[in-house]
């Protein structure tokens, strides 16, 4: 078990500033286990998330809805989508009622896609040293903090 102290070699001066540097630290490692994950399959975290909203919607929706469902709000979502238009894991499609408006649905190759990376996910575990009691009382503490 990992060791936050040591693995940075440092002192706090207090258990809070002790768990925030925790939470920093922790989120870059995932961060970092995330990209290495999906490197293979072409995609970001980013793009993967946008192509699991758009799988979980189930139709053709606005890019500003996928803006405010993604977990991490992404300035460049735009570009995001480009690059997932251009591998042909989404397509635009143009609103018939107002030409500013966009479209985004998930293609065939998309969800072909999530489907290789749902069969490699339990390969790669980051929670598996917690219990189903211990990651509700994480994200209980986490969502305290928000």
């Amino acid at each position: 078990m990992g060791d936050i102290s040591k693995d940075i070699q440092s002192k706090f001066p207090s258990e809070k500033v002790k768990a925030f540097i925790n939470i920093k630290y922790t989120a870059n490692w995932i961060n970092s286990k995330e990209n290495e994950f999906f490197k293979p399959f072409g995609i970001s975290p980013q793009q993967f998330n946008i192509l699991k909203i758009l799988k979980g919607a189930g139709k053709a929706i606005k890019v500003q809805e996928i803006k405010d469902r993604m977990i991490e709000r992404a300035p460049n979502a735009t570009r995001l989508m480009d690059k997932l238009c251009a591998k042909e894991l989404i397509e635009r499609i143009p609103c018939p009622e107002d030409r500013r408006v966009v479209h985004i649905a998930i293609t065939d190759n998309g969800l072909q896609l999530l489907a290789a990376i749902a069969e490699s996910l339990p390969k790669n575990d980051w929670m598996s040293n917690l219990t189903a009691s211990e990651a509700t009382q994480l994200s209980d503490l986490l969502d305290k903090i928000r």
